[in-house]
């Protein structure tokens, strides 16, 4: 899968699971101000990517330093890789 691969599969999942406007999603979206999540949808993100990518994300300190959908995609994309 390629690096564009993935952050399509991350915005897509992440738009449709939280109904959100594709438009608004650019790199530098903050998750909570522009995107509209809270600390509860940040559980079901979580949720969400491992579904989307077959993987476990633990308490790991990277999730809790994840502020915009562009560490988002850094974090999977480095999982990615650790995976594959």
């Amino acid at each position: 899968m390629t690096e564009q691969e993935v952050i399509e599969r991350i915005d897509s999942s992440l738009a449709e699971e939280f109904e959100l406007d594709r438009a608004d999603m650019t790199p530098e979206a903050n998750i909570y101000d522009d995107l509209g999540l809270d600390s509860l949808d940040t559980v079901d993100m979580v949720i969400v990517l491992e579904g989307a990518f077959d993987f476990k994300i633990r308490e790991e300190e990277a999730v809790r330093n994840i502020r915009t959908l562009g560490d988002i995609h850094r974090f999977v994309l480095e999982k990615v890789t650790q995976n594959s």
